[in-house]
């Protein structure tokens, strides 16, 4: 499993291909070898900054779904409003357990581009060393 390939797959798919690189890598070696992607170290900081912009969205509606969990009231005291009320908490129940499980991939994901950015920065140093 390639950490990179996976980011920039996964940036691909939400945002399109926003970075080409000059030349893919193409992993071989017996069959199923599937095509990567070599994304620079301040390519992934970018793309870490596009997943912690989505977060934010994603912080931002739990915030206002749990404003209306706690704020939904029936506007009546009869049975007819409190069951009205009662659904919508069910469903808003269920956003509320969606979001928070959008909220823990990209946290996760964004961890995942974070090591793979220190691993592209030390291999790139690596070379450096060798180069010099």
């Amino acid at each position: 499993m390639d950490i990179i390939g996976d980011a920039a797959s996964a940036v691909k798919a939400v945002w399109g291909d926003i970075f080409t690189p000059p030349e893919p890598t193409v992993y071989g070696g017996g069959g199923g070898g599937g095509g990567g992607f070599e994304m620079s170290p301040e390519e992934l900081k970018t793309v870490i900054g596009l997943w912690e912009d989505e977060l934010q969205k994603v912080v931002d509606d739990g915030d206002k779904i749990d404003l209306i969990v706690s704020d939904l009231m029936p506007p009546g005291q009869d049975e007819a409003s409190s069951s009205y009320v009662d659904s919508g908490i069910e469903s808003l129940l269920g956003l509320q357990k969606q979001n928070e499980s959008m909220r823990a991939y990209i946290e996760g994901y964004i961890a995942k581009l974070e090591v793979a950015r220190s691993k592209t920065m030390v291999t790139d140093q690596a070379n450096t060393l060798r180069t010099t």
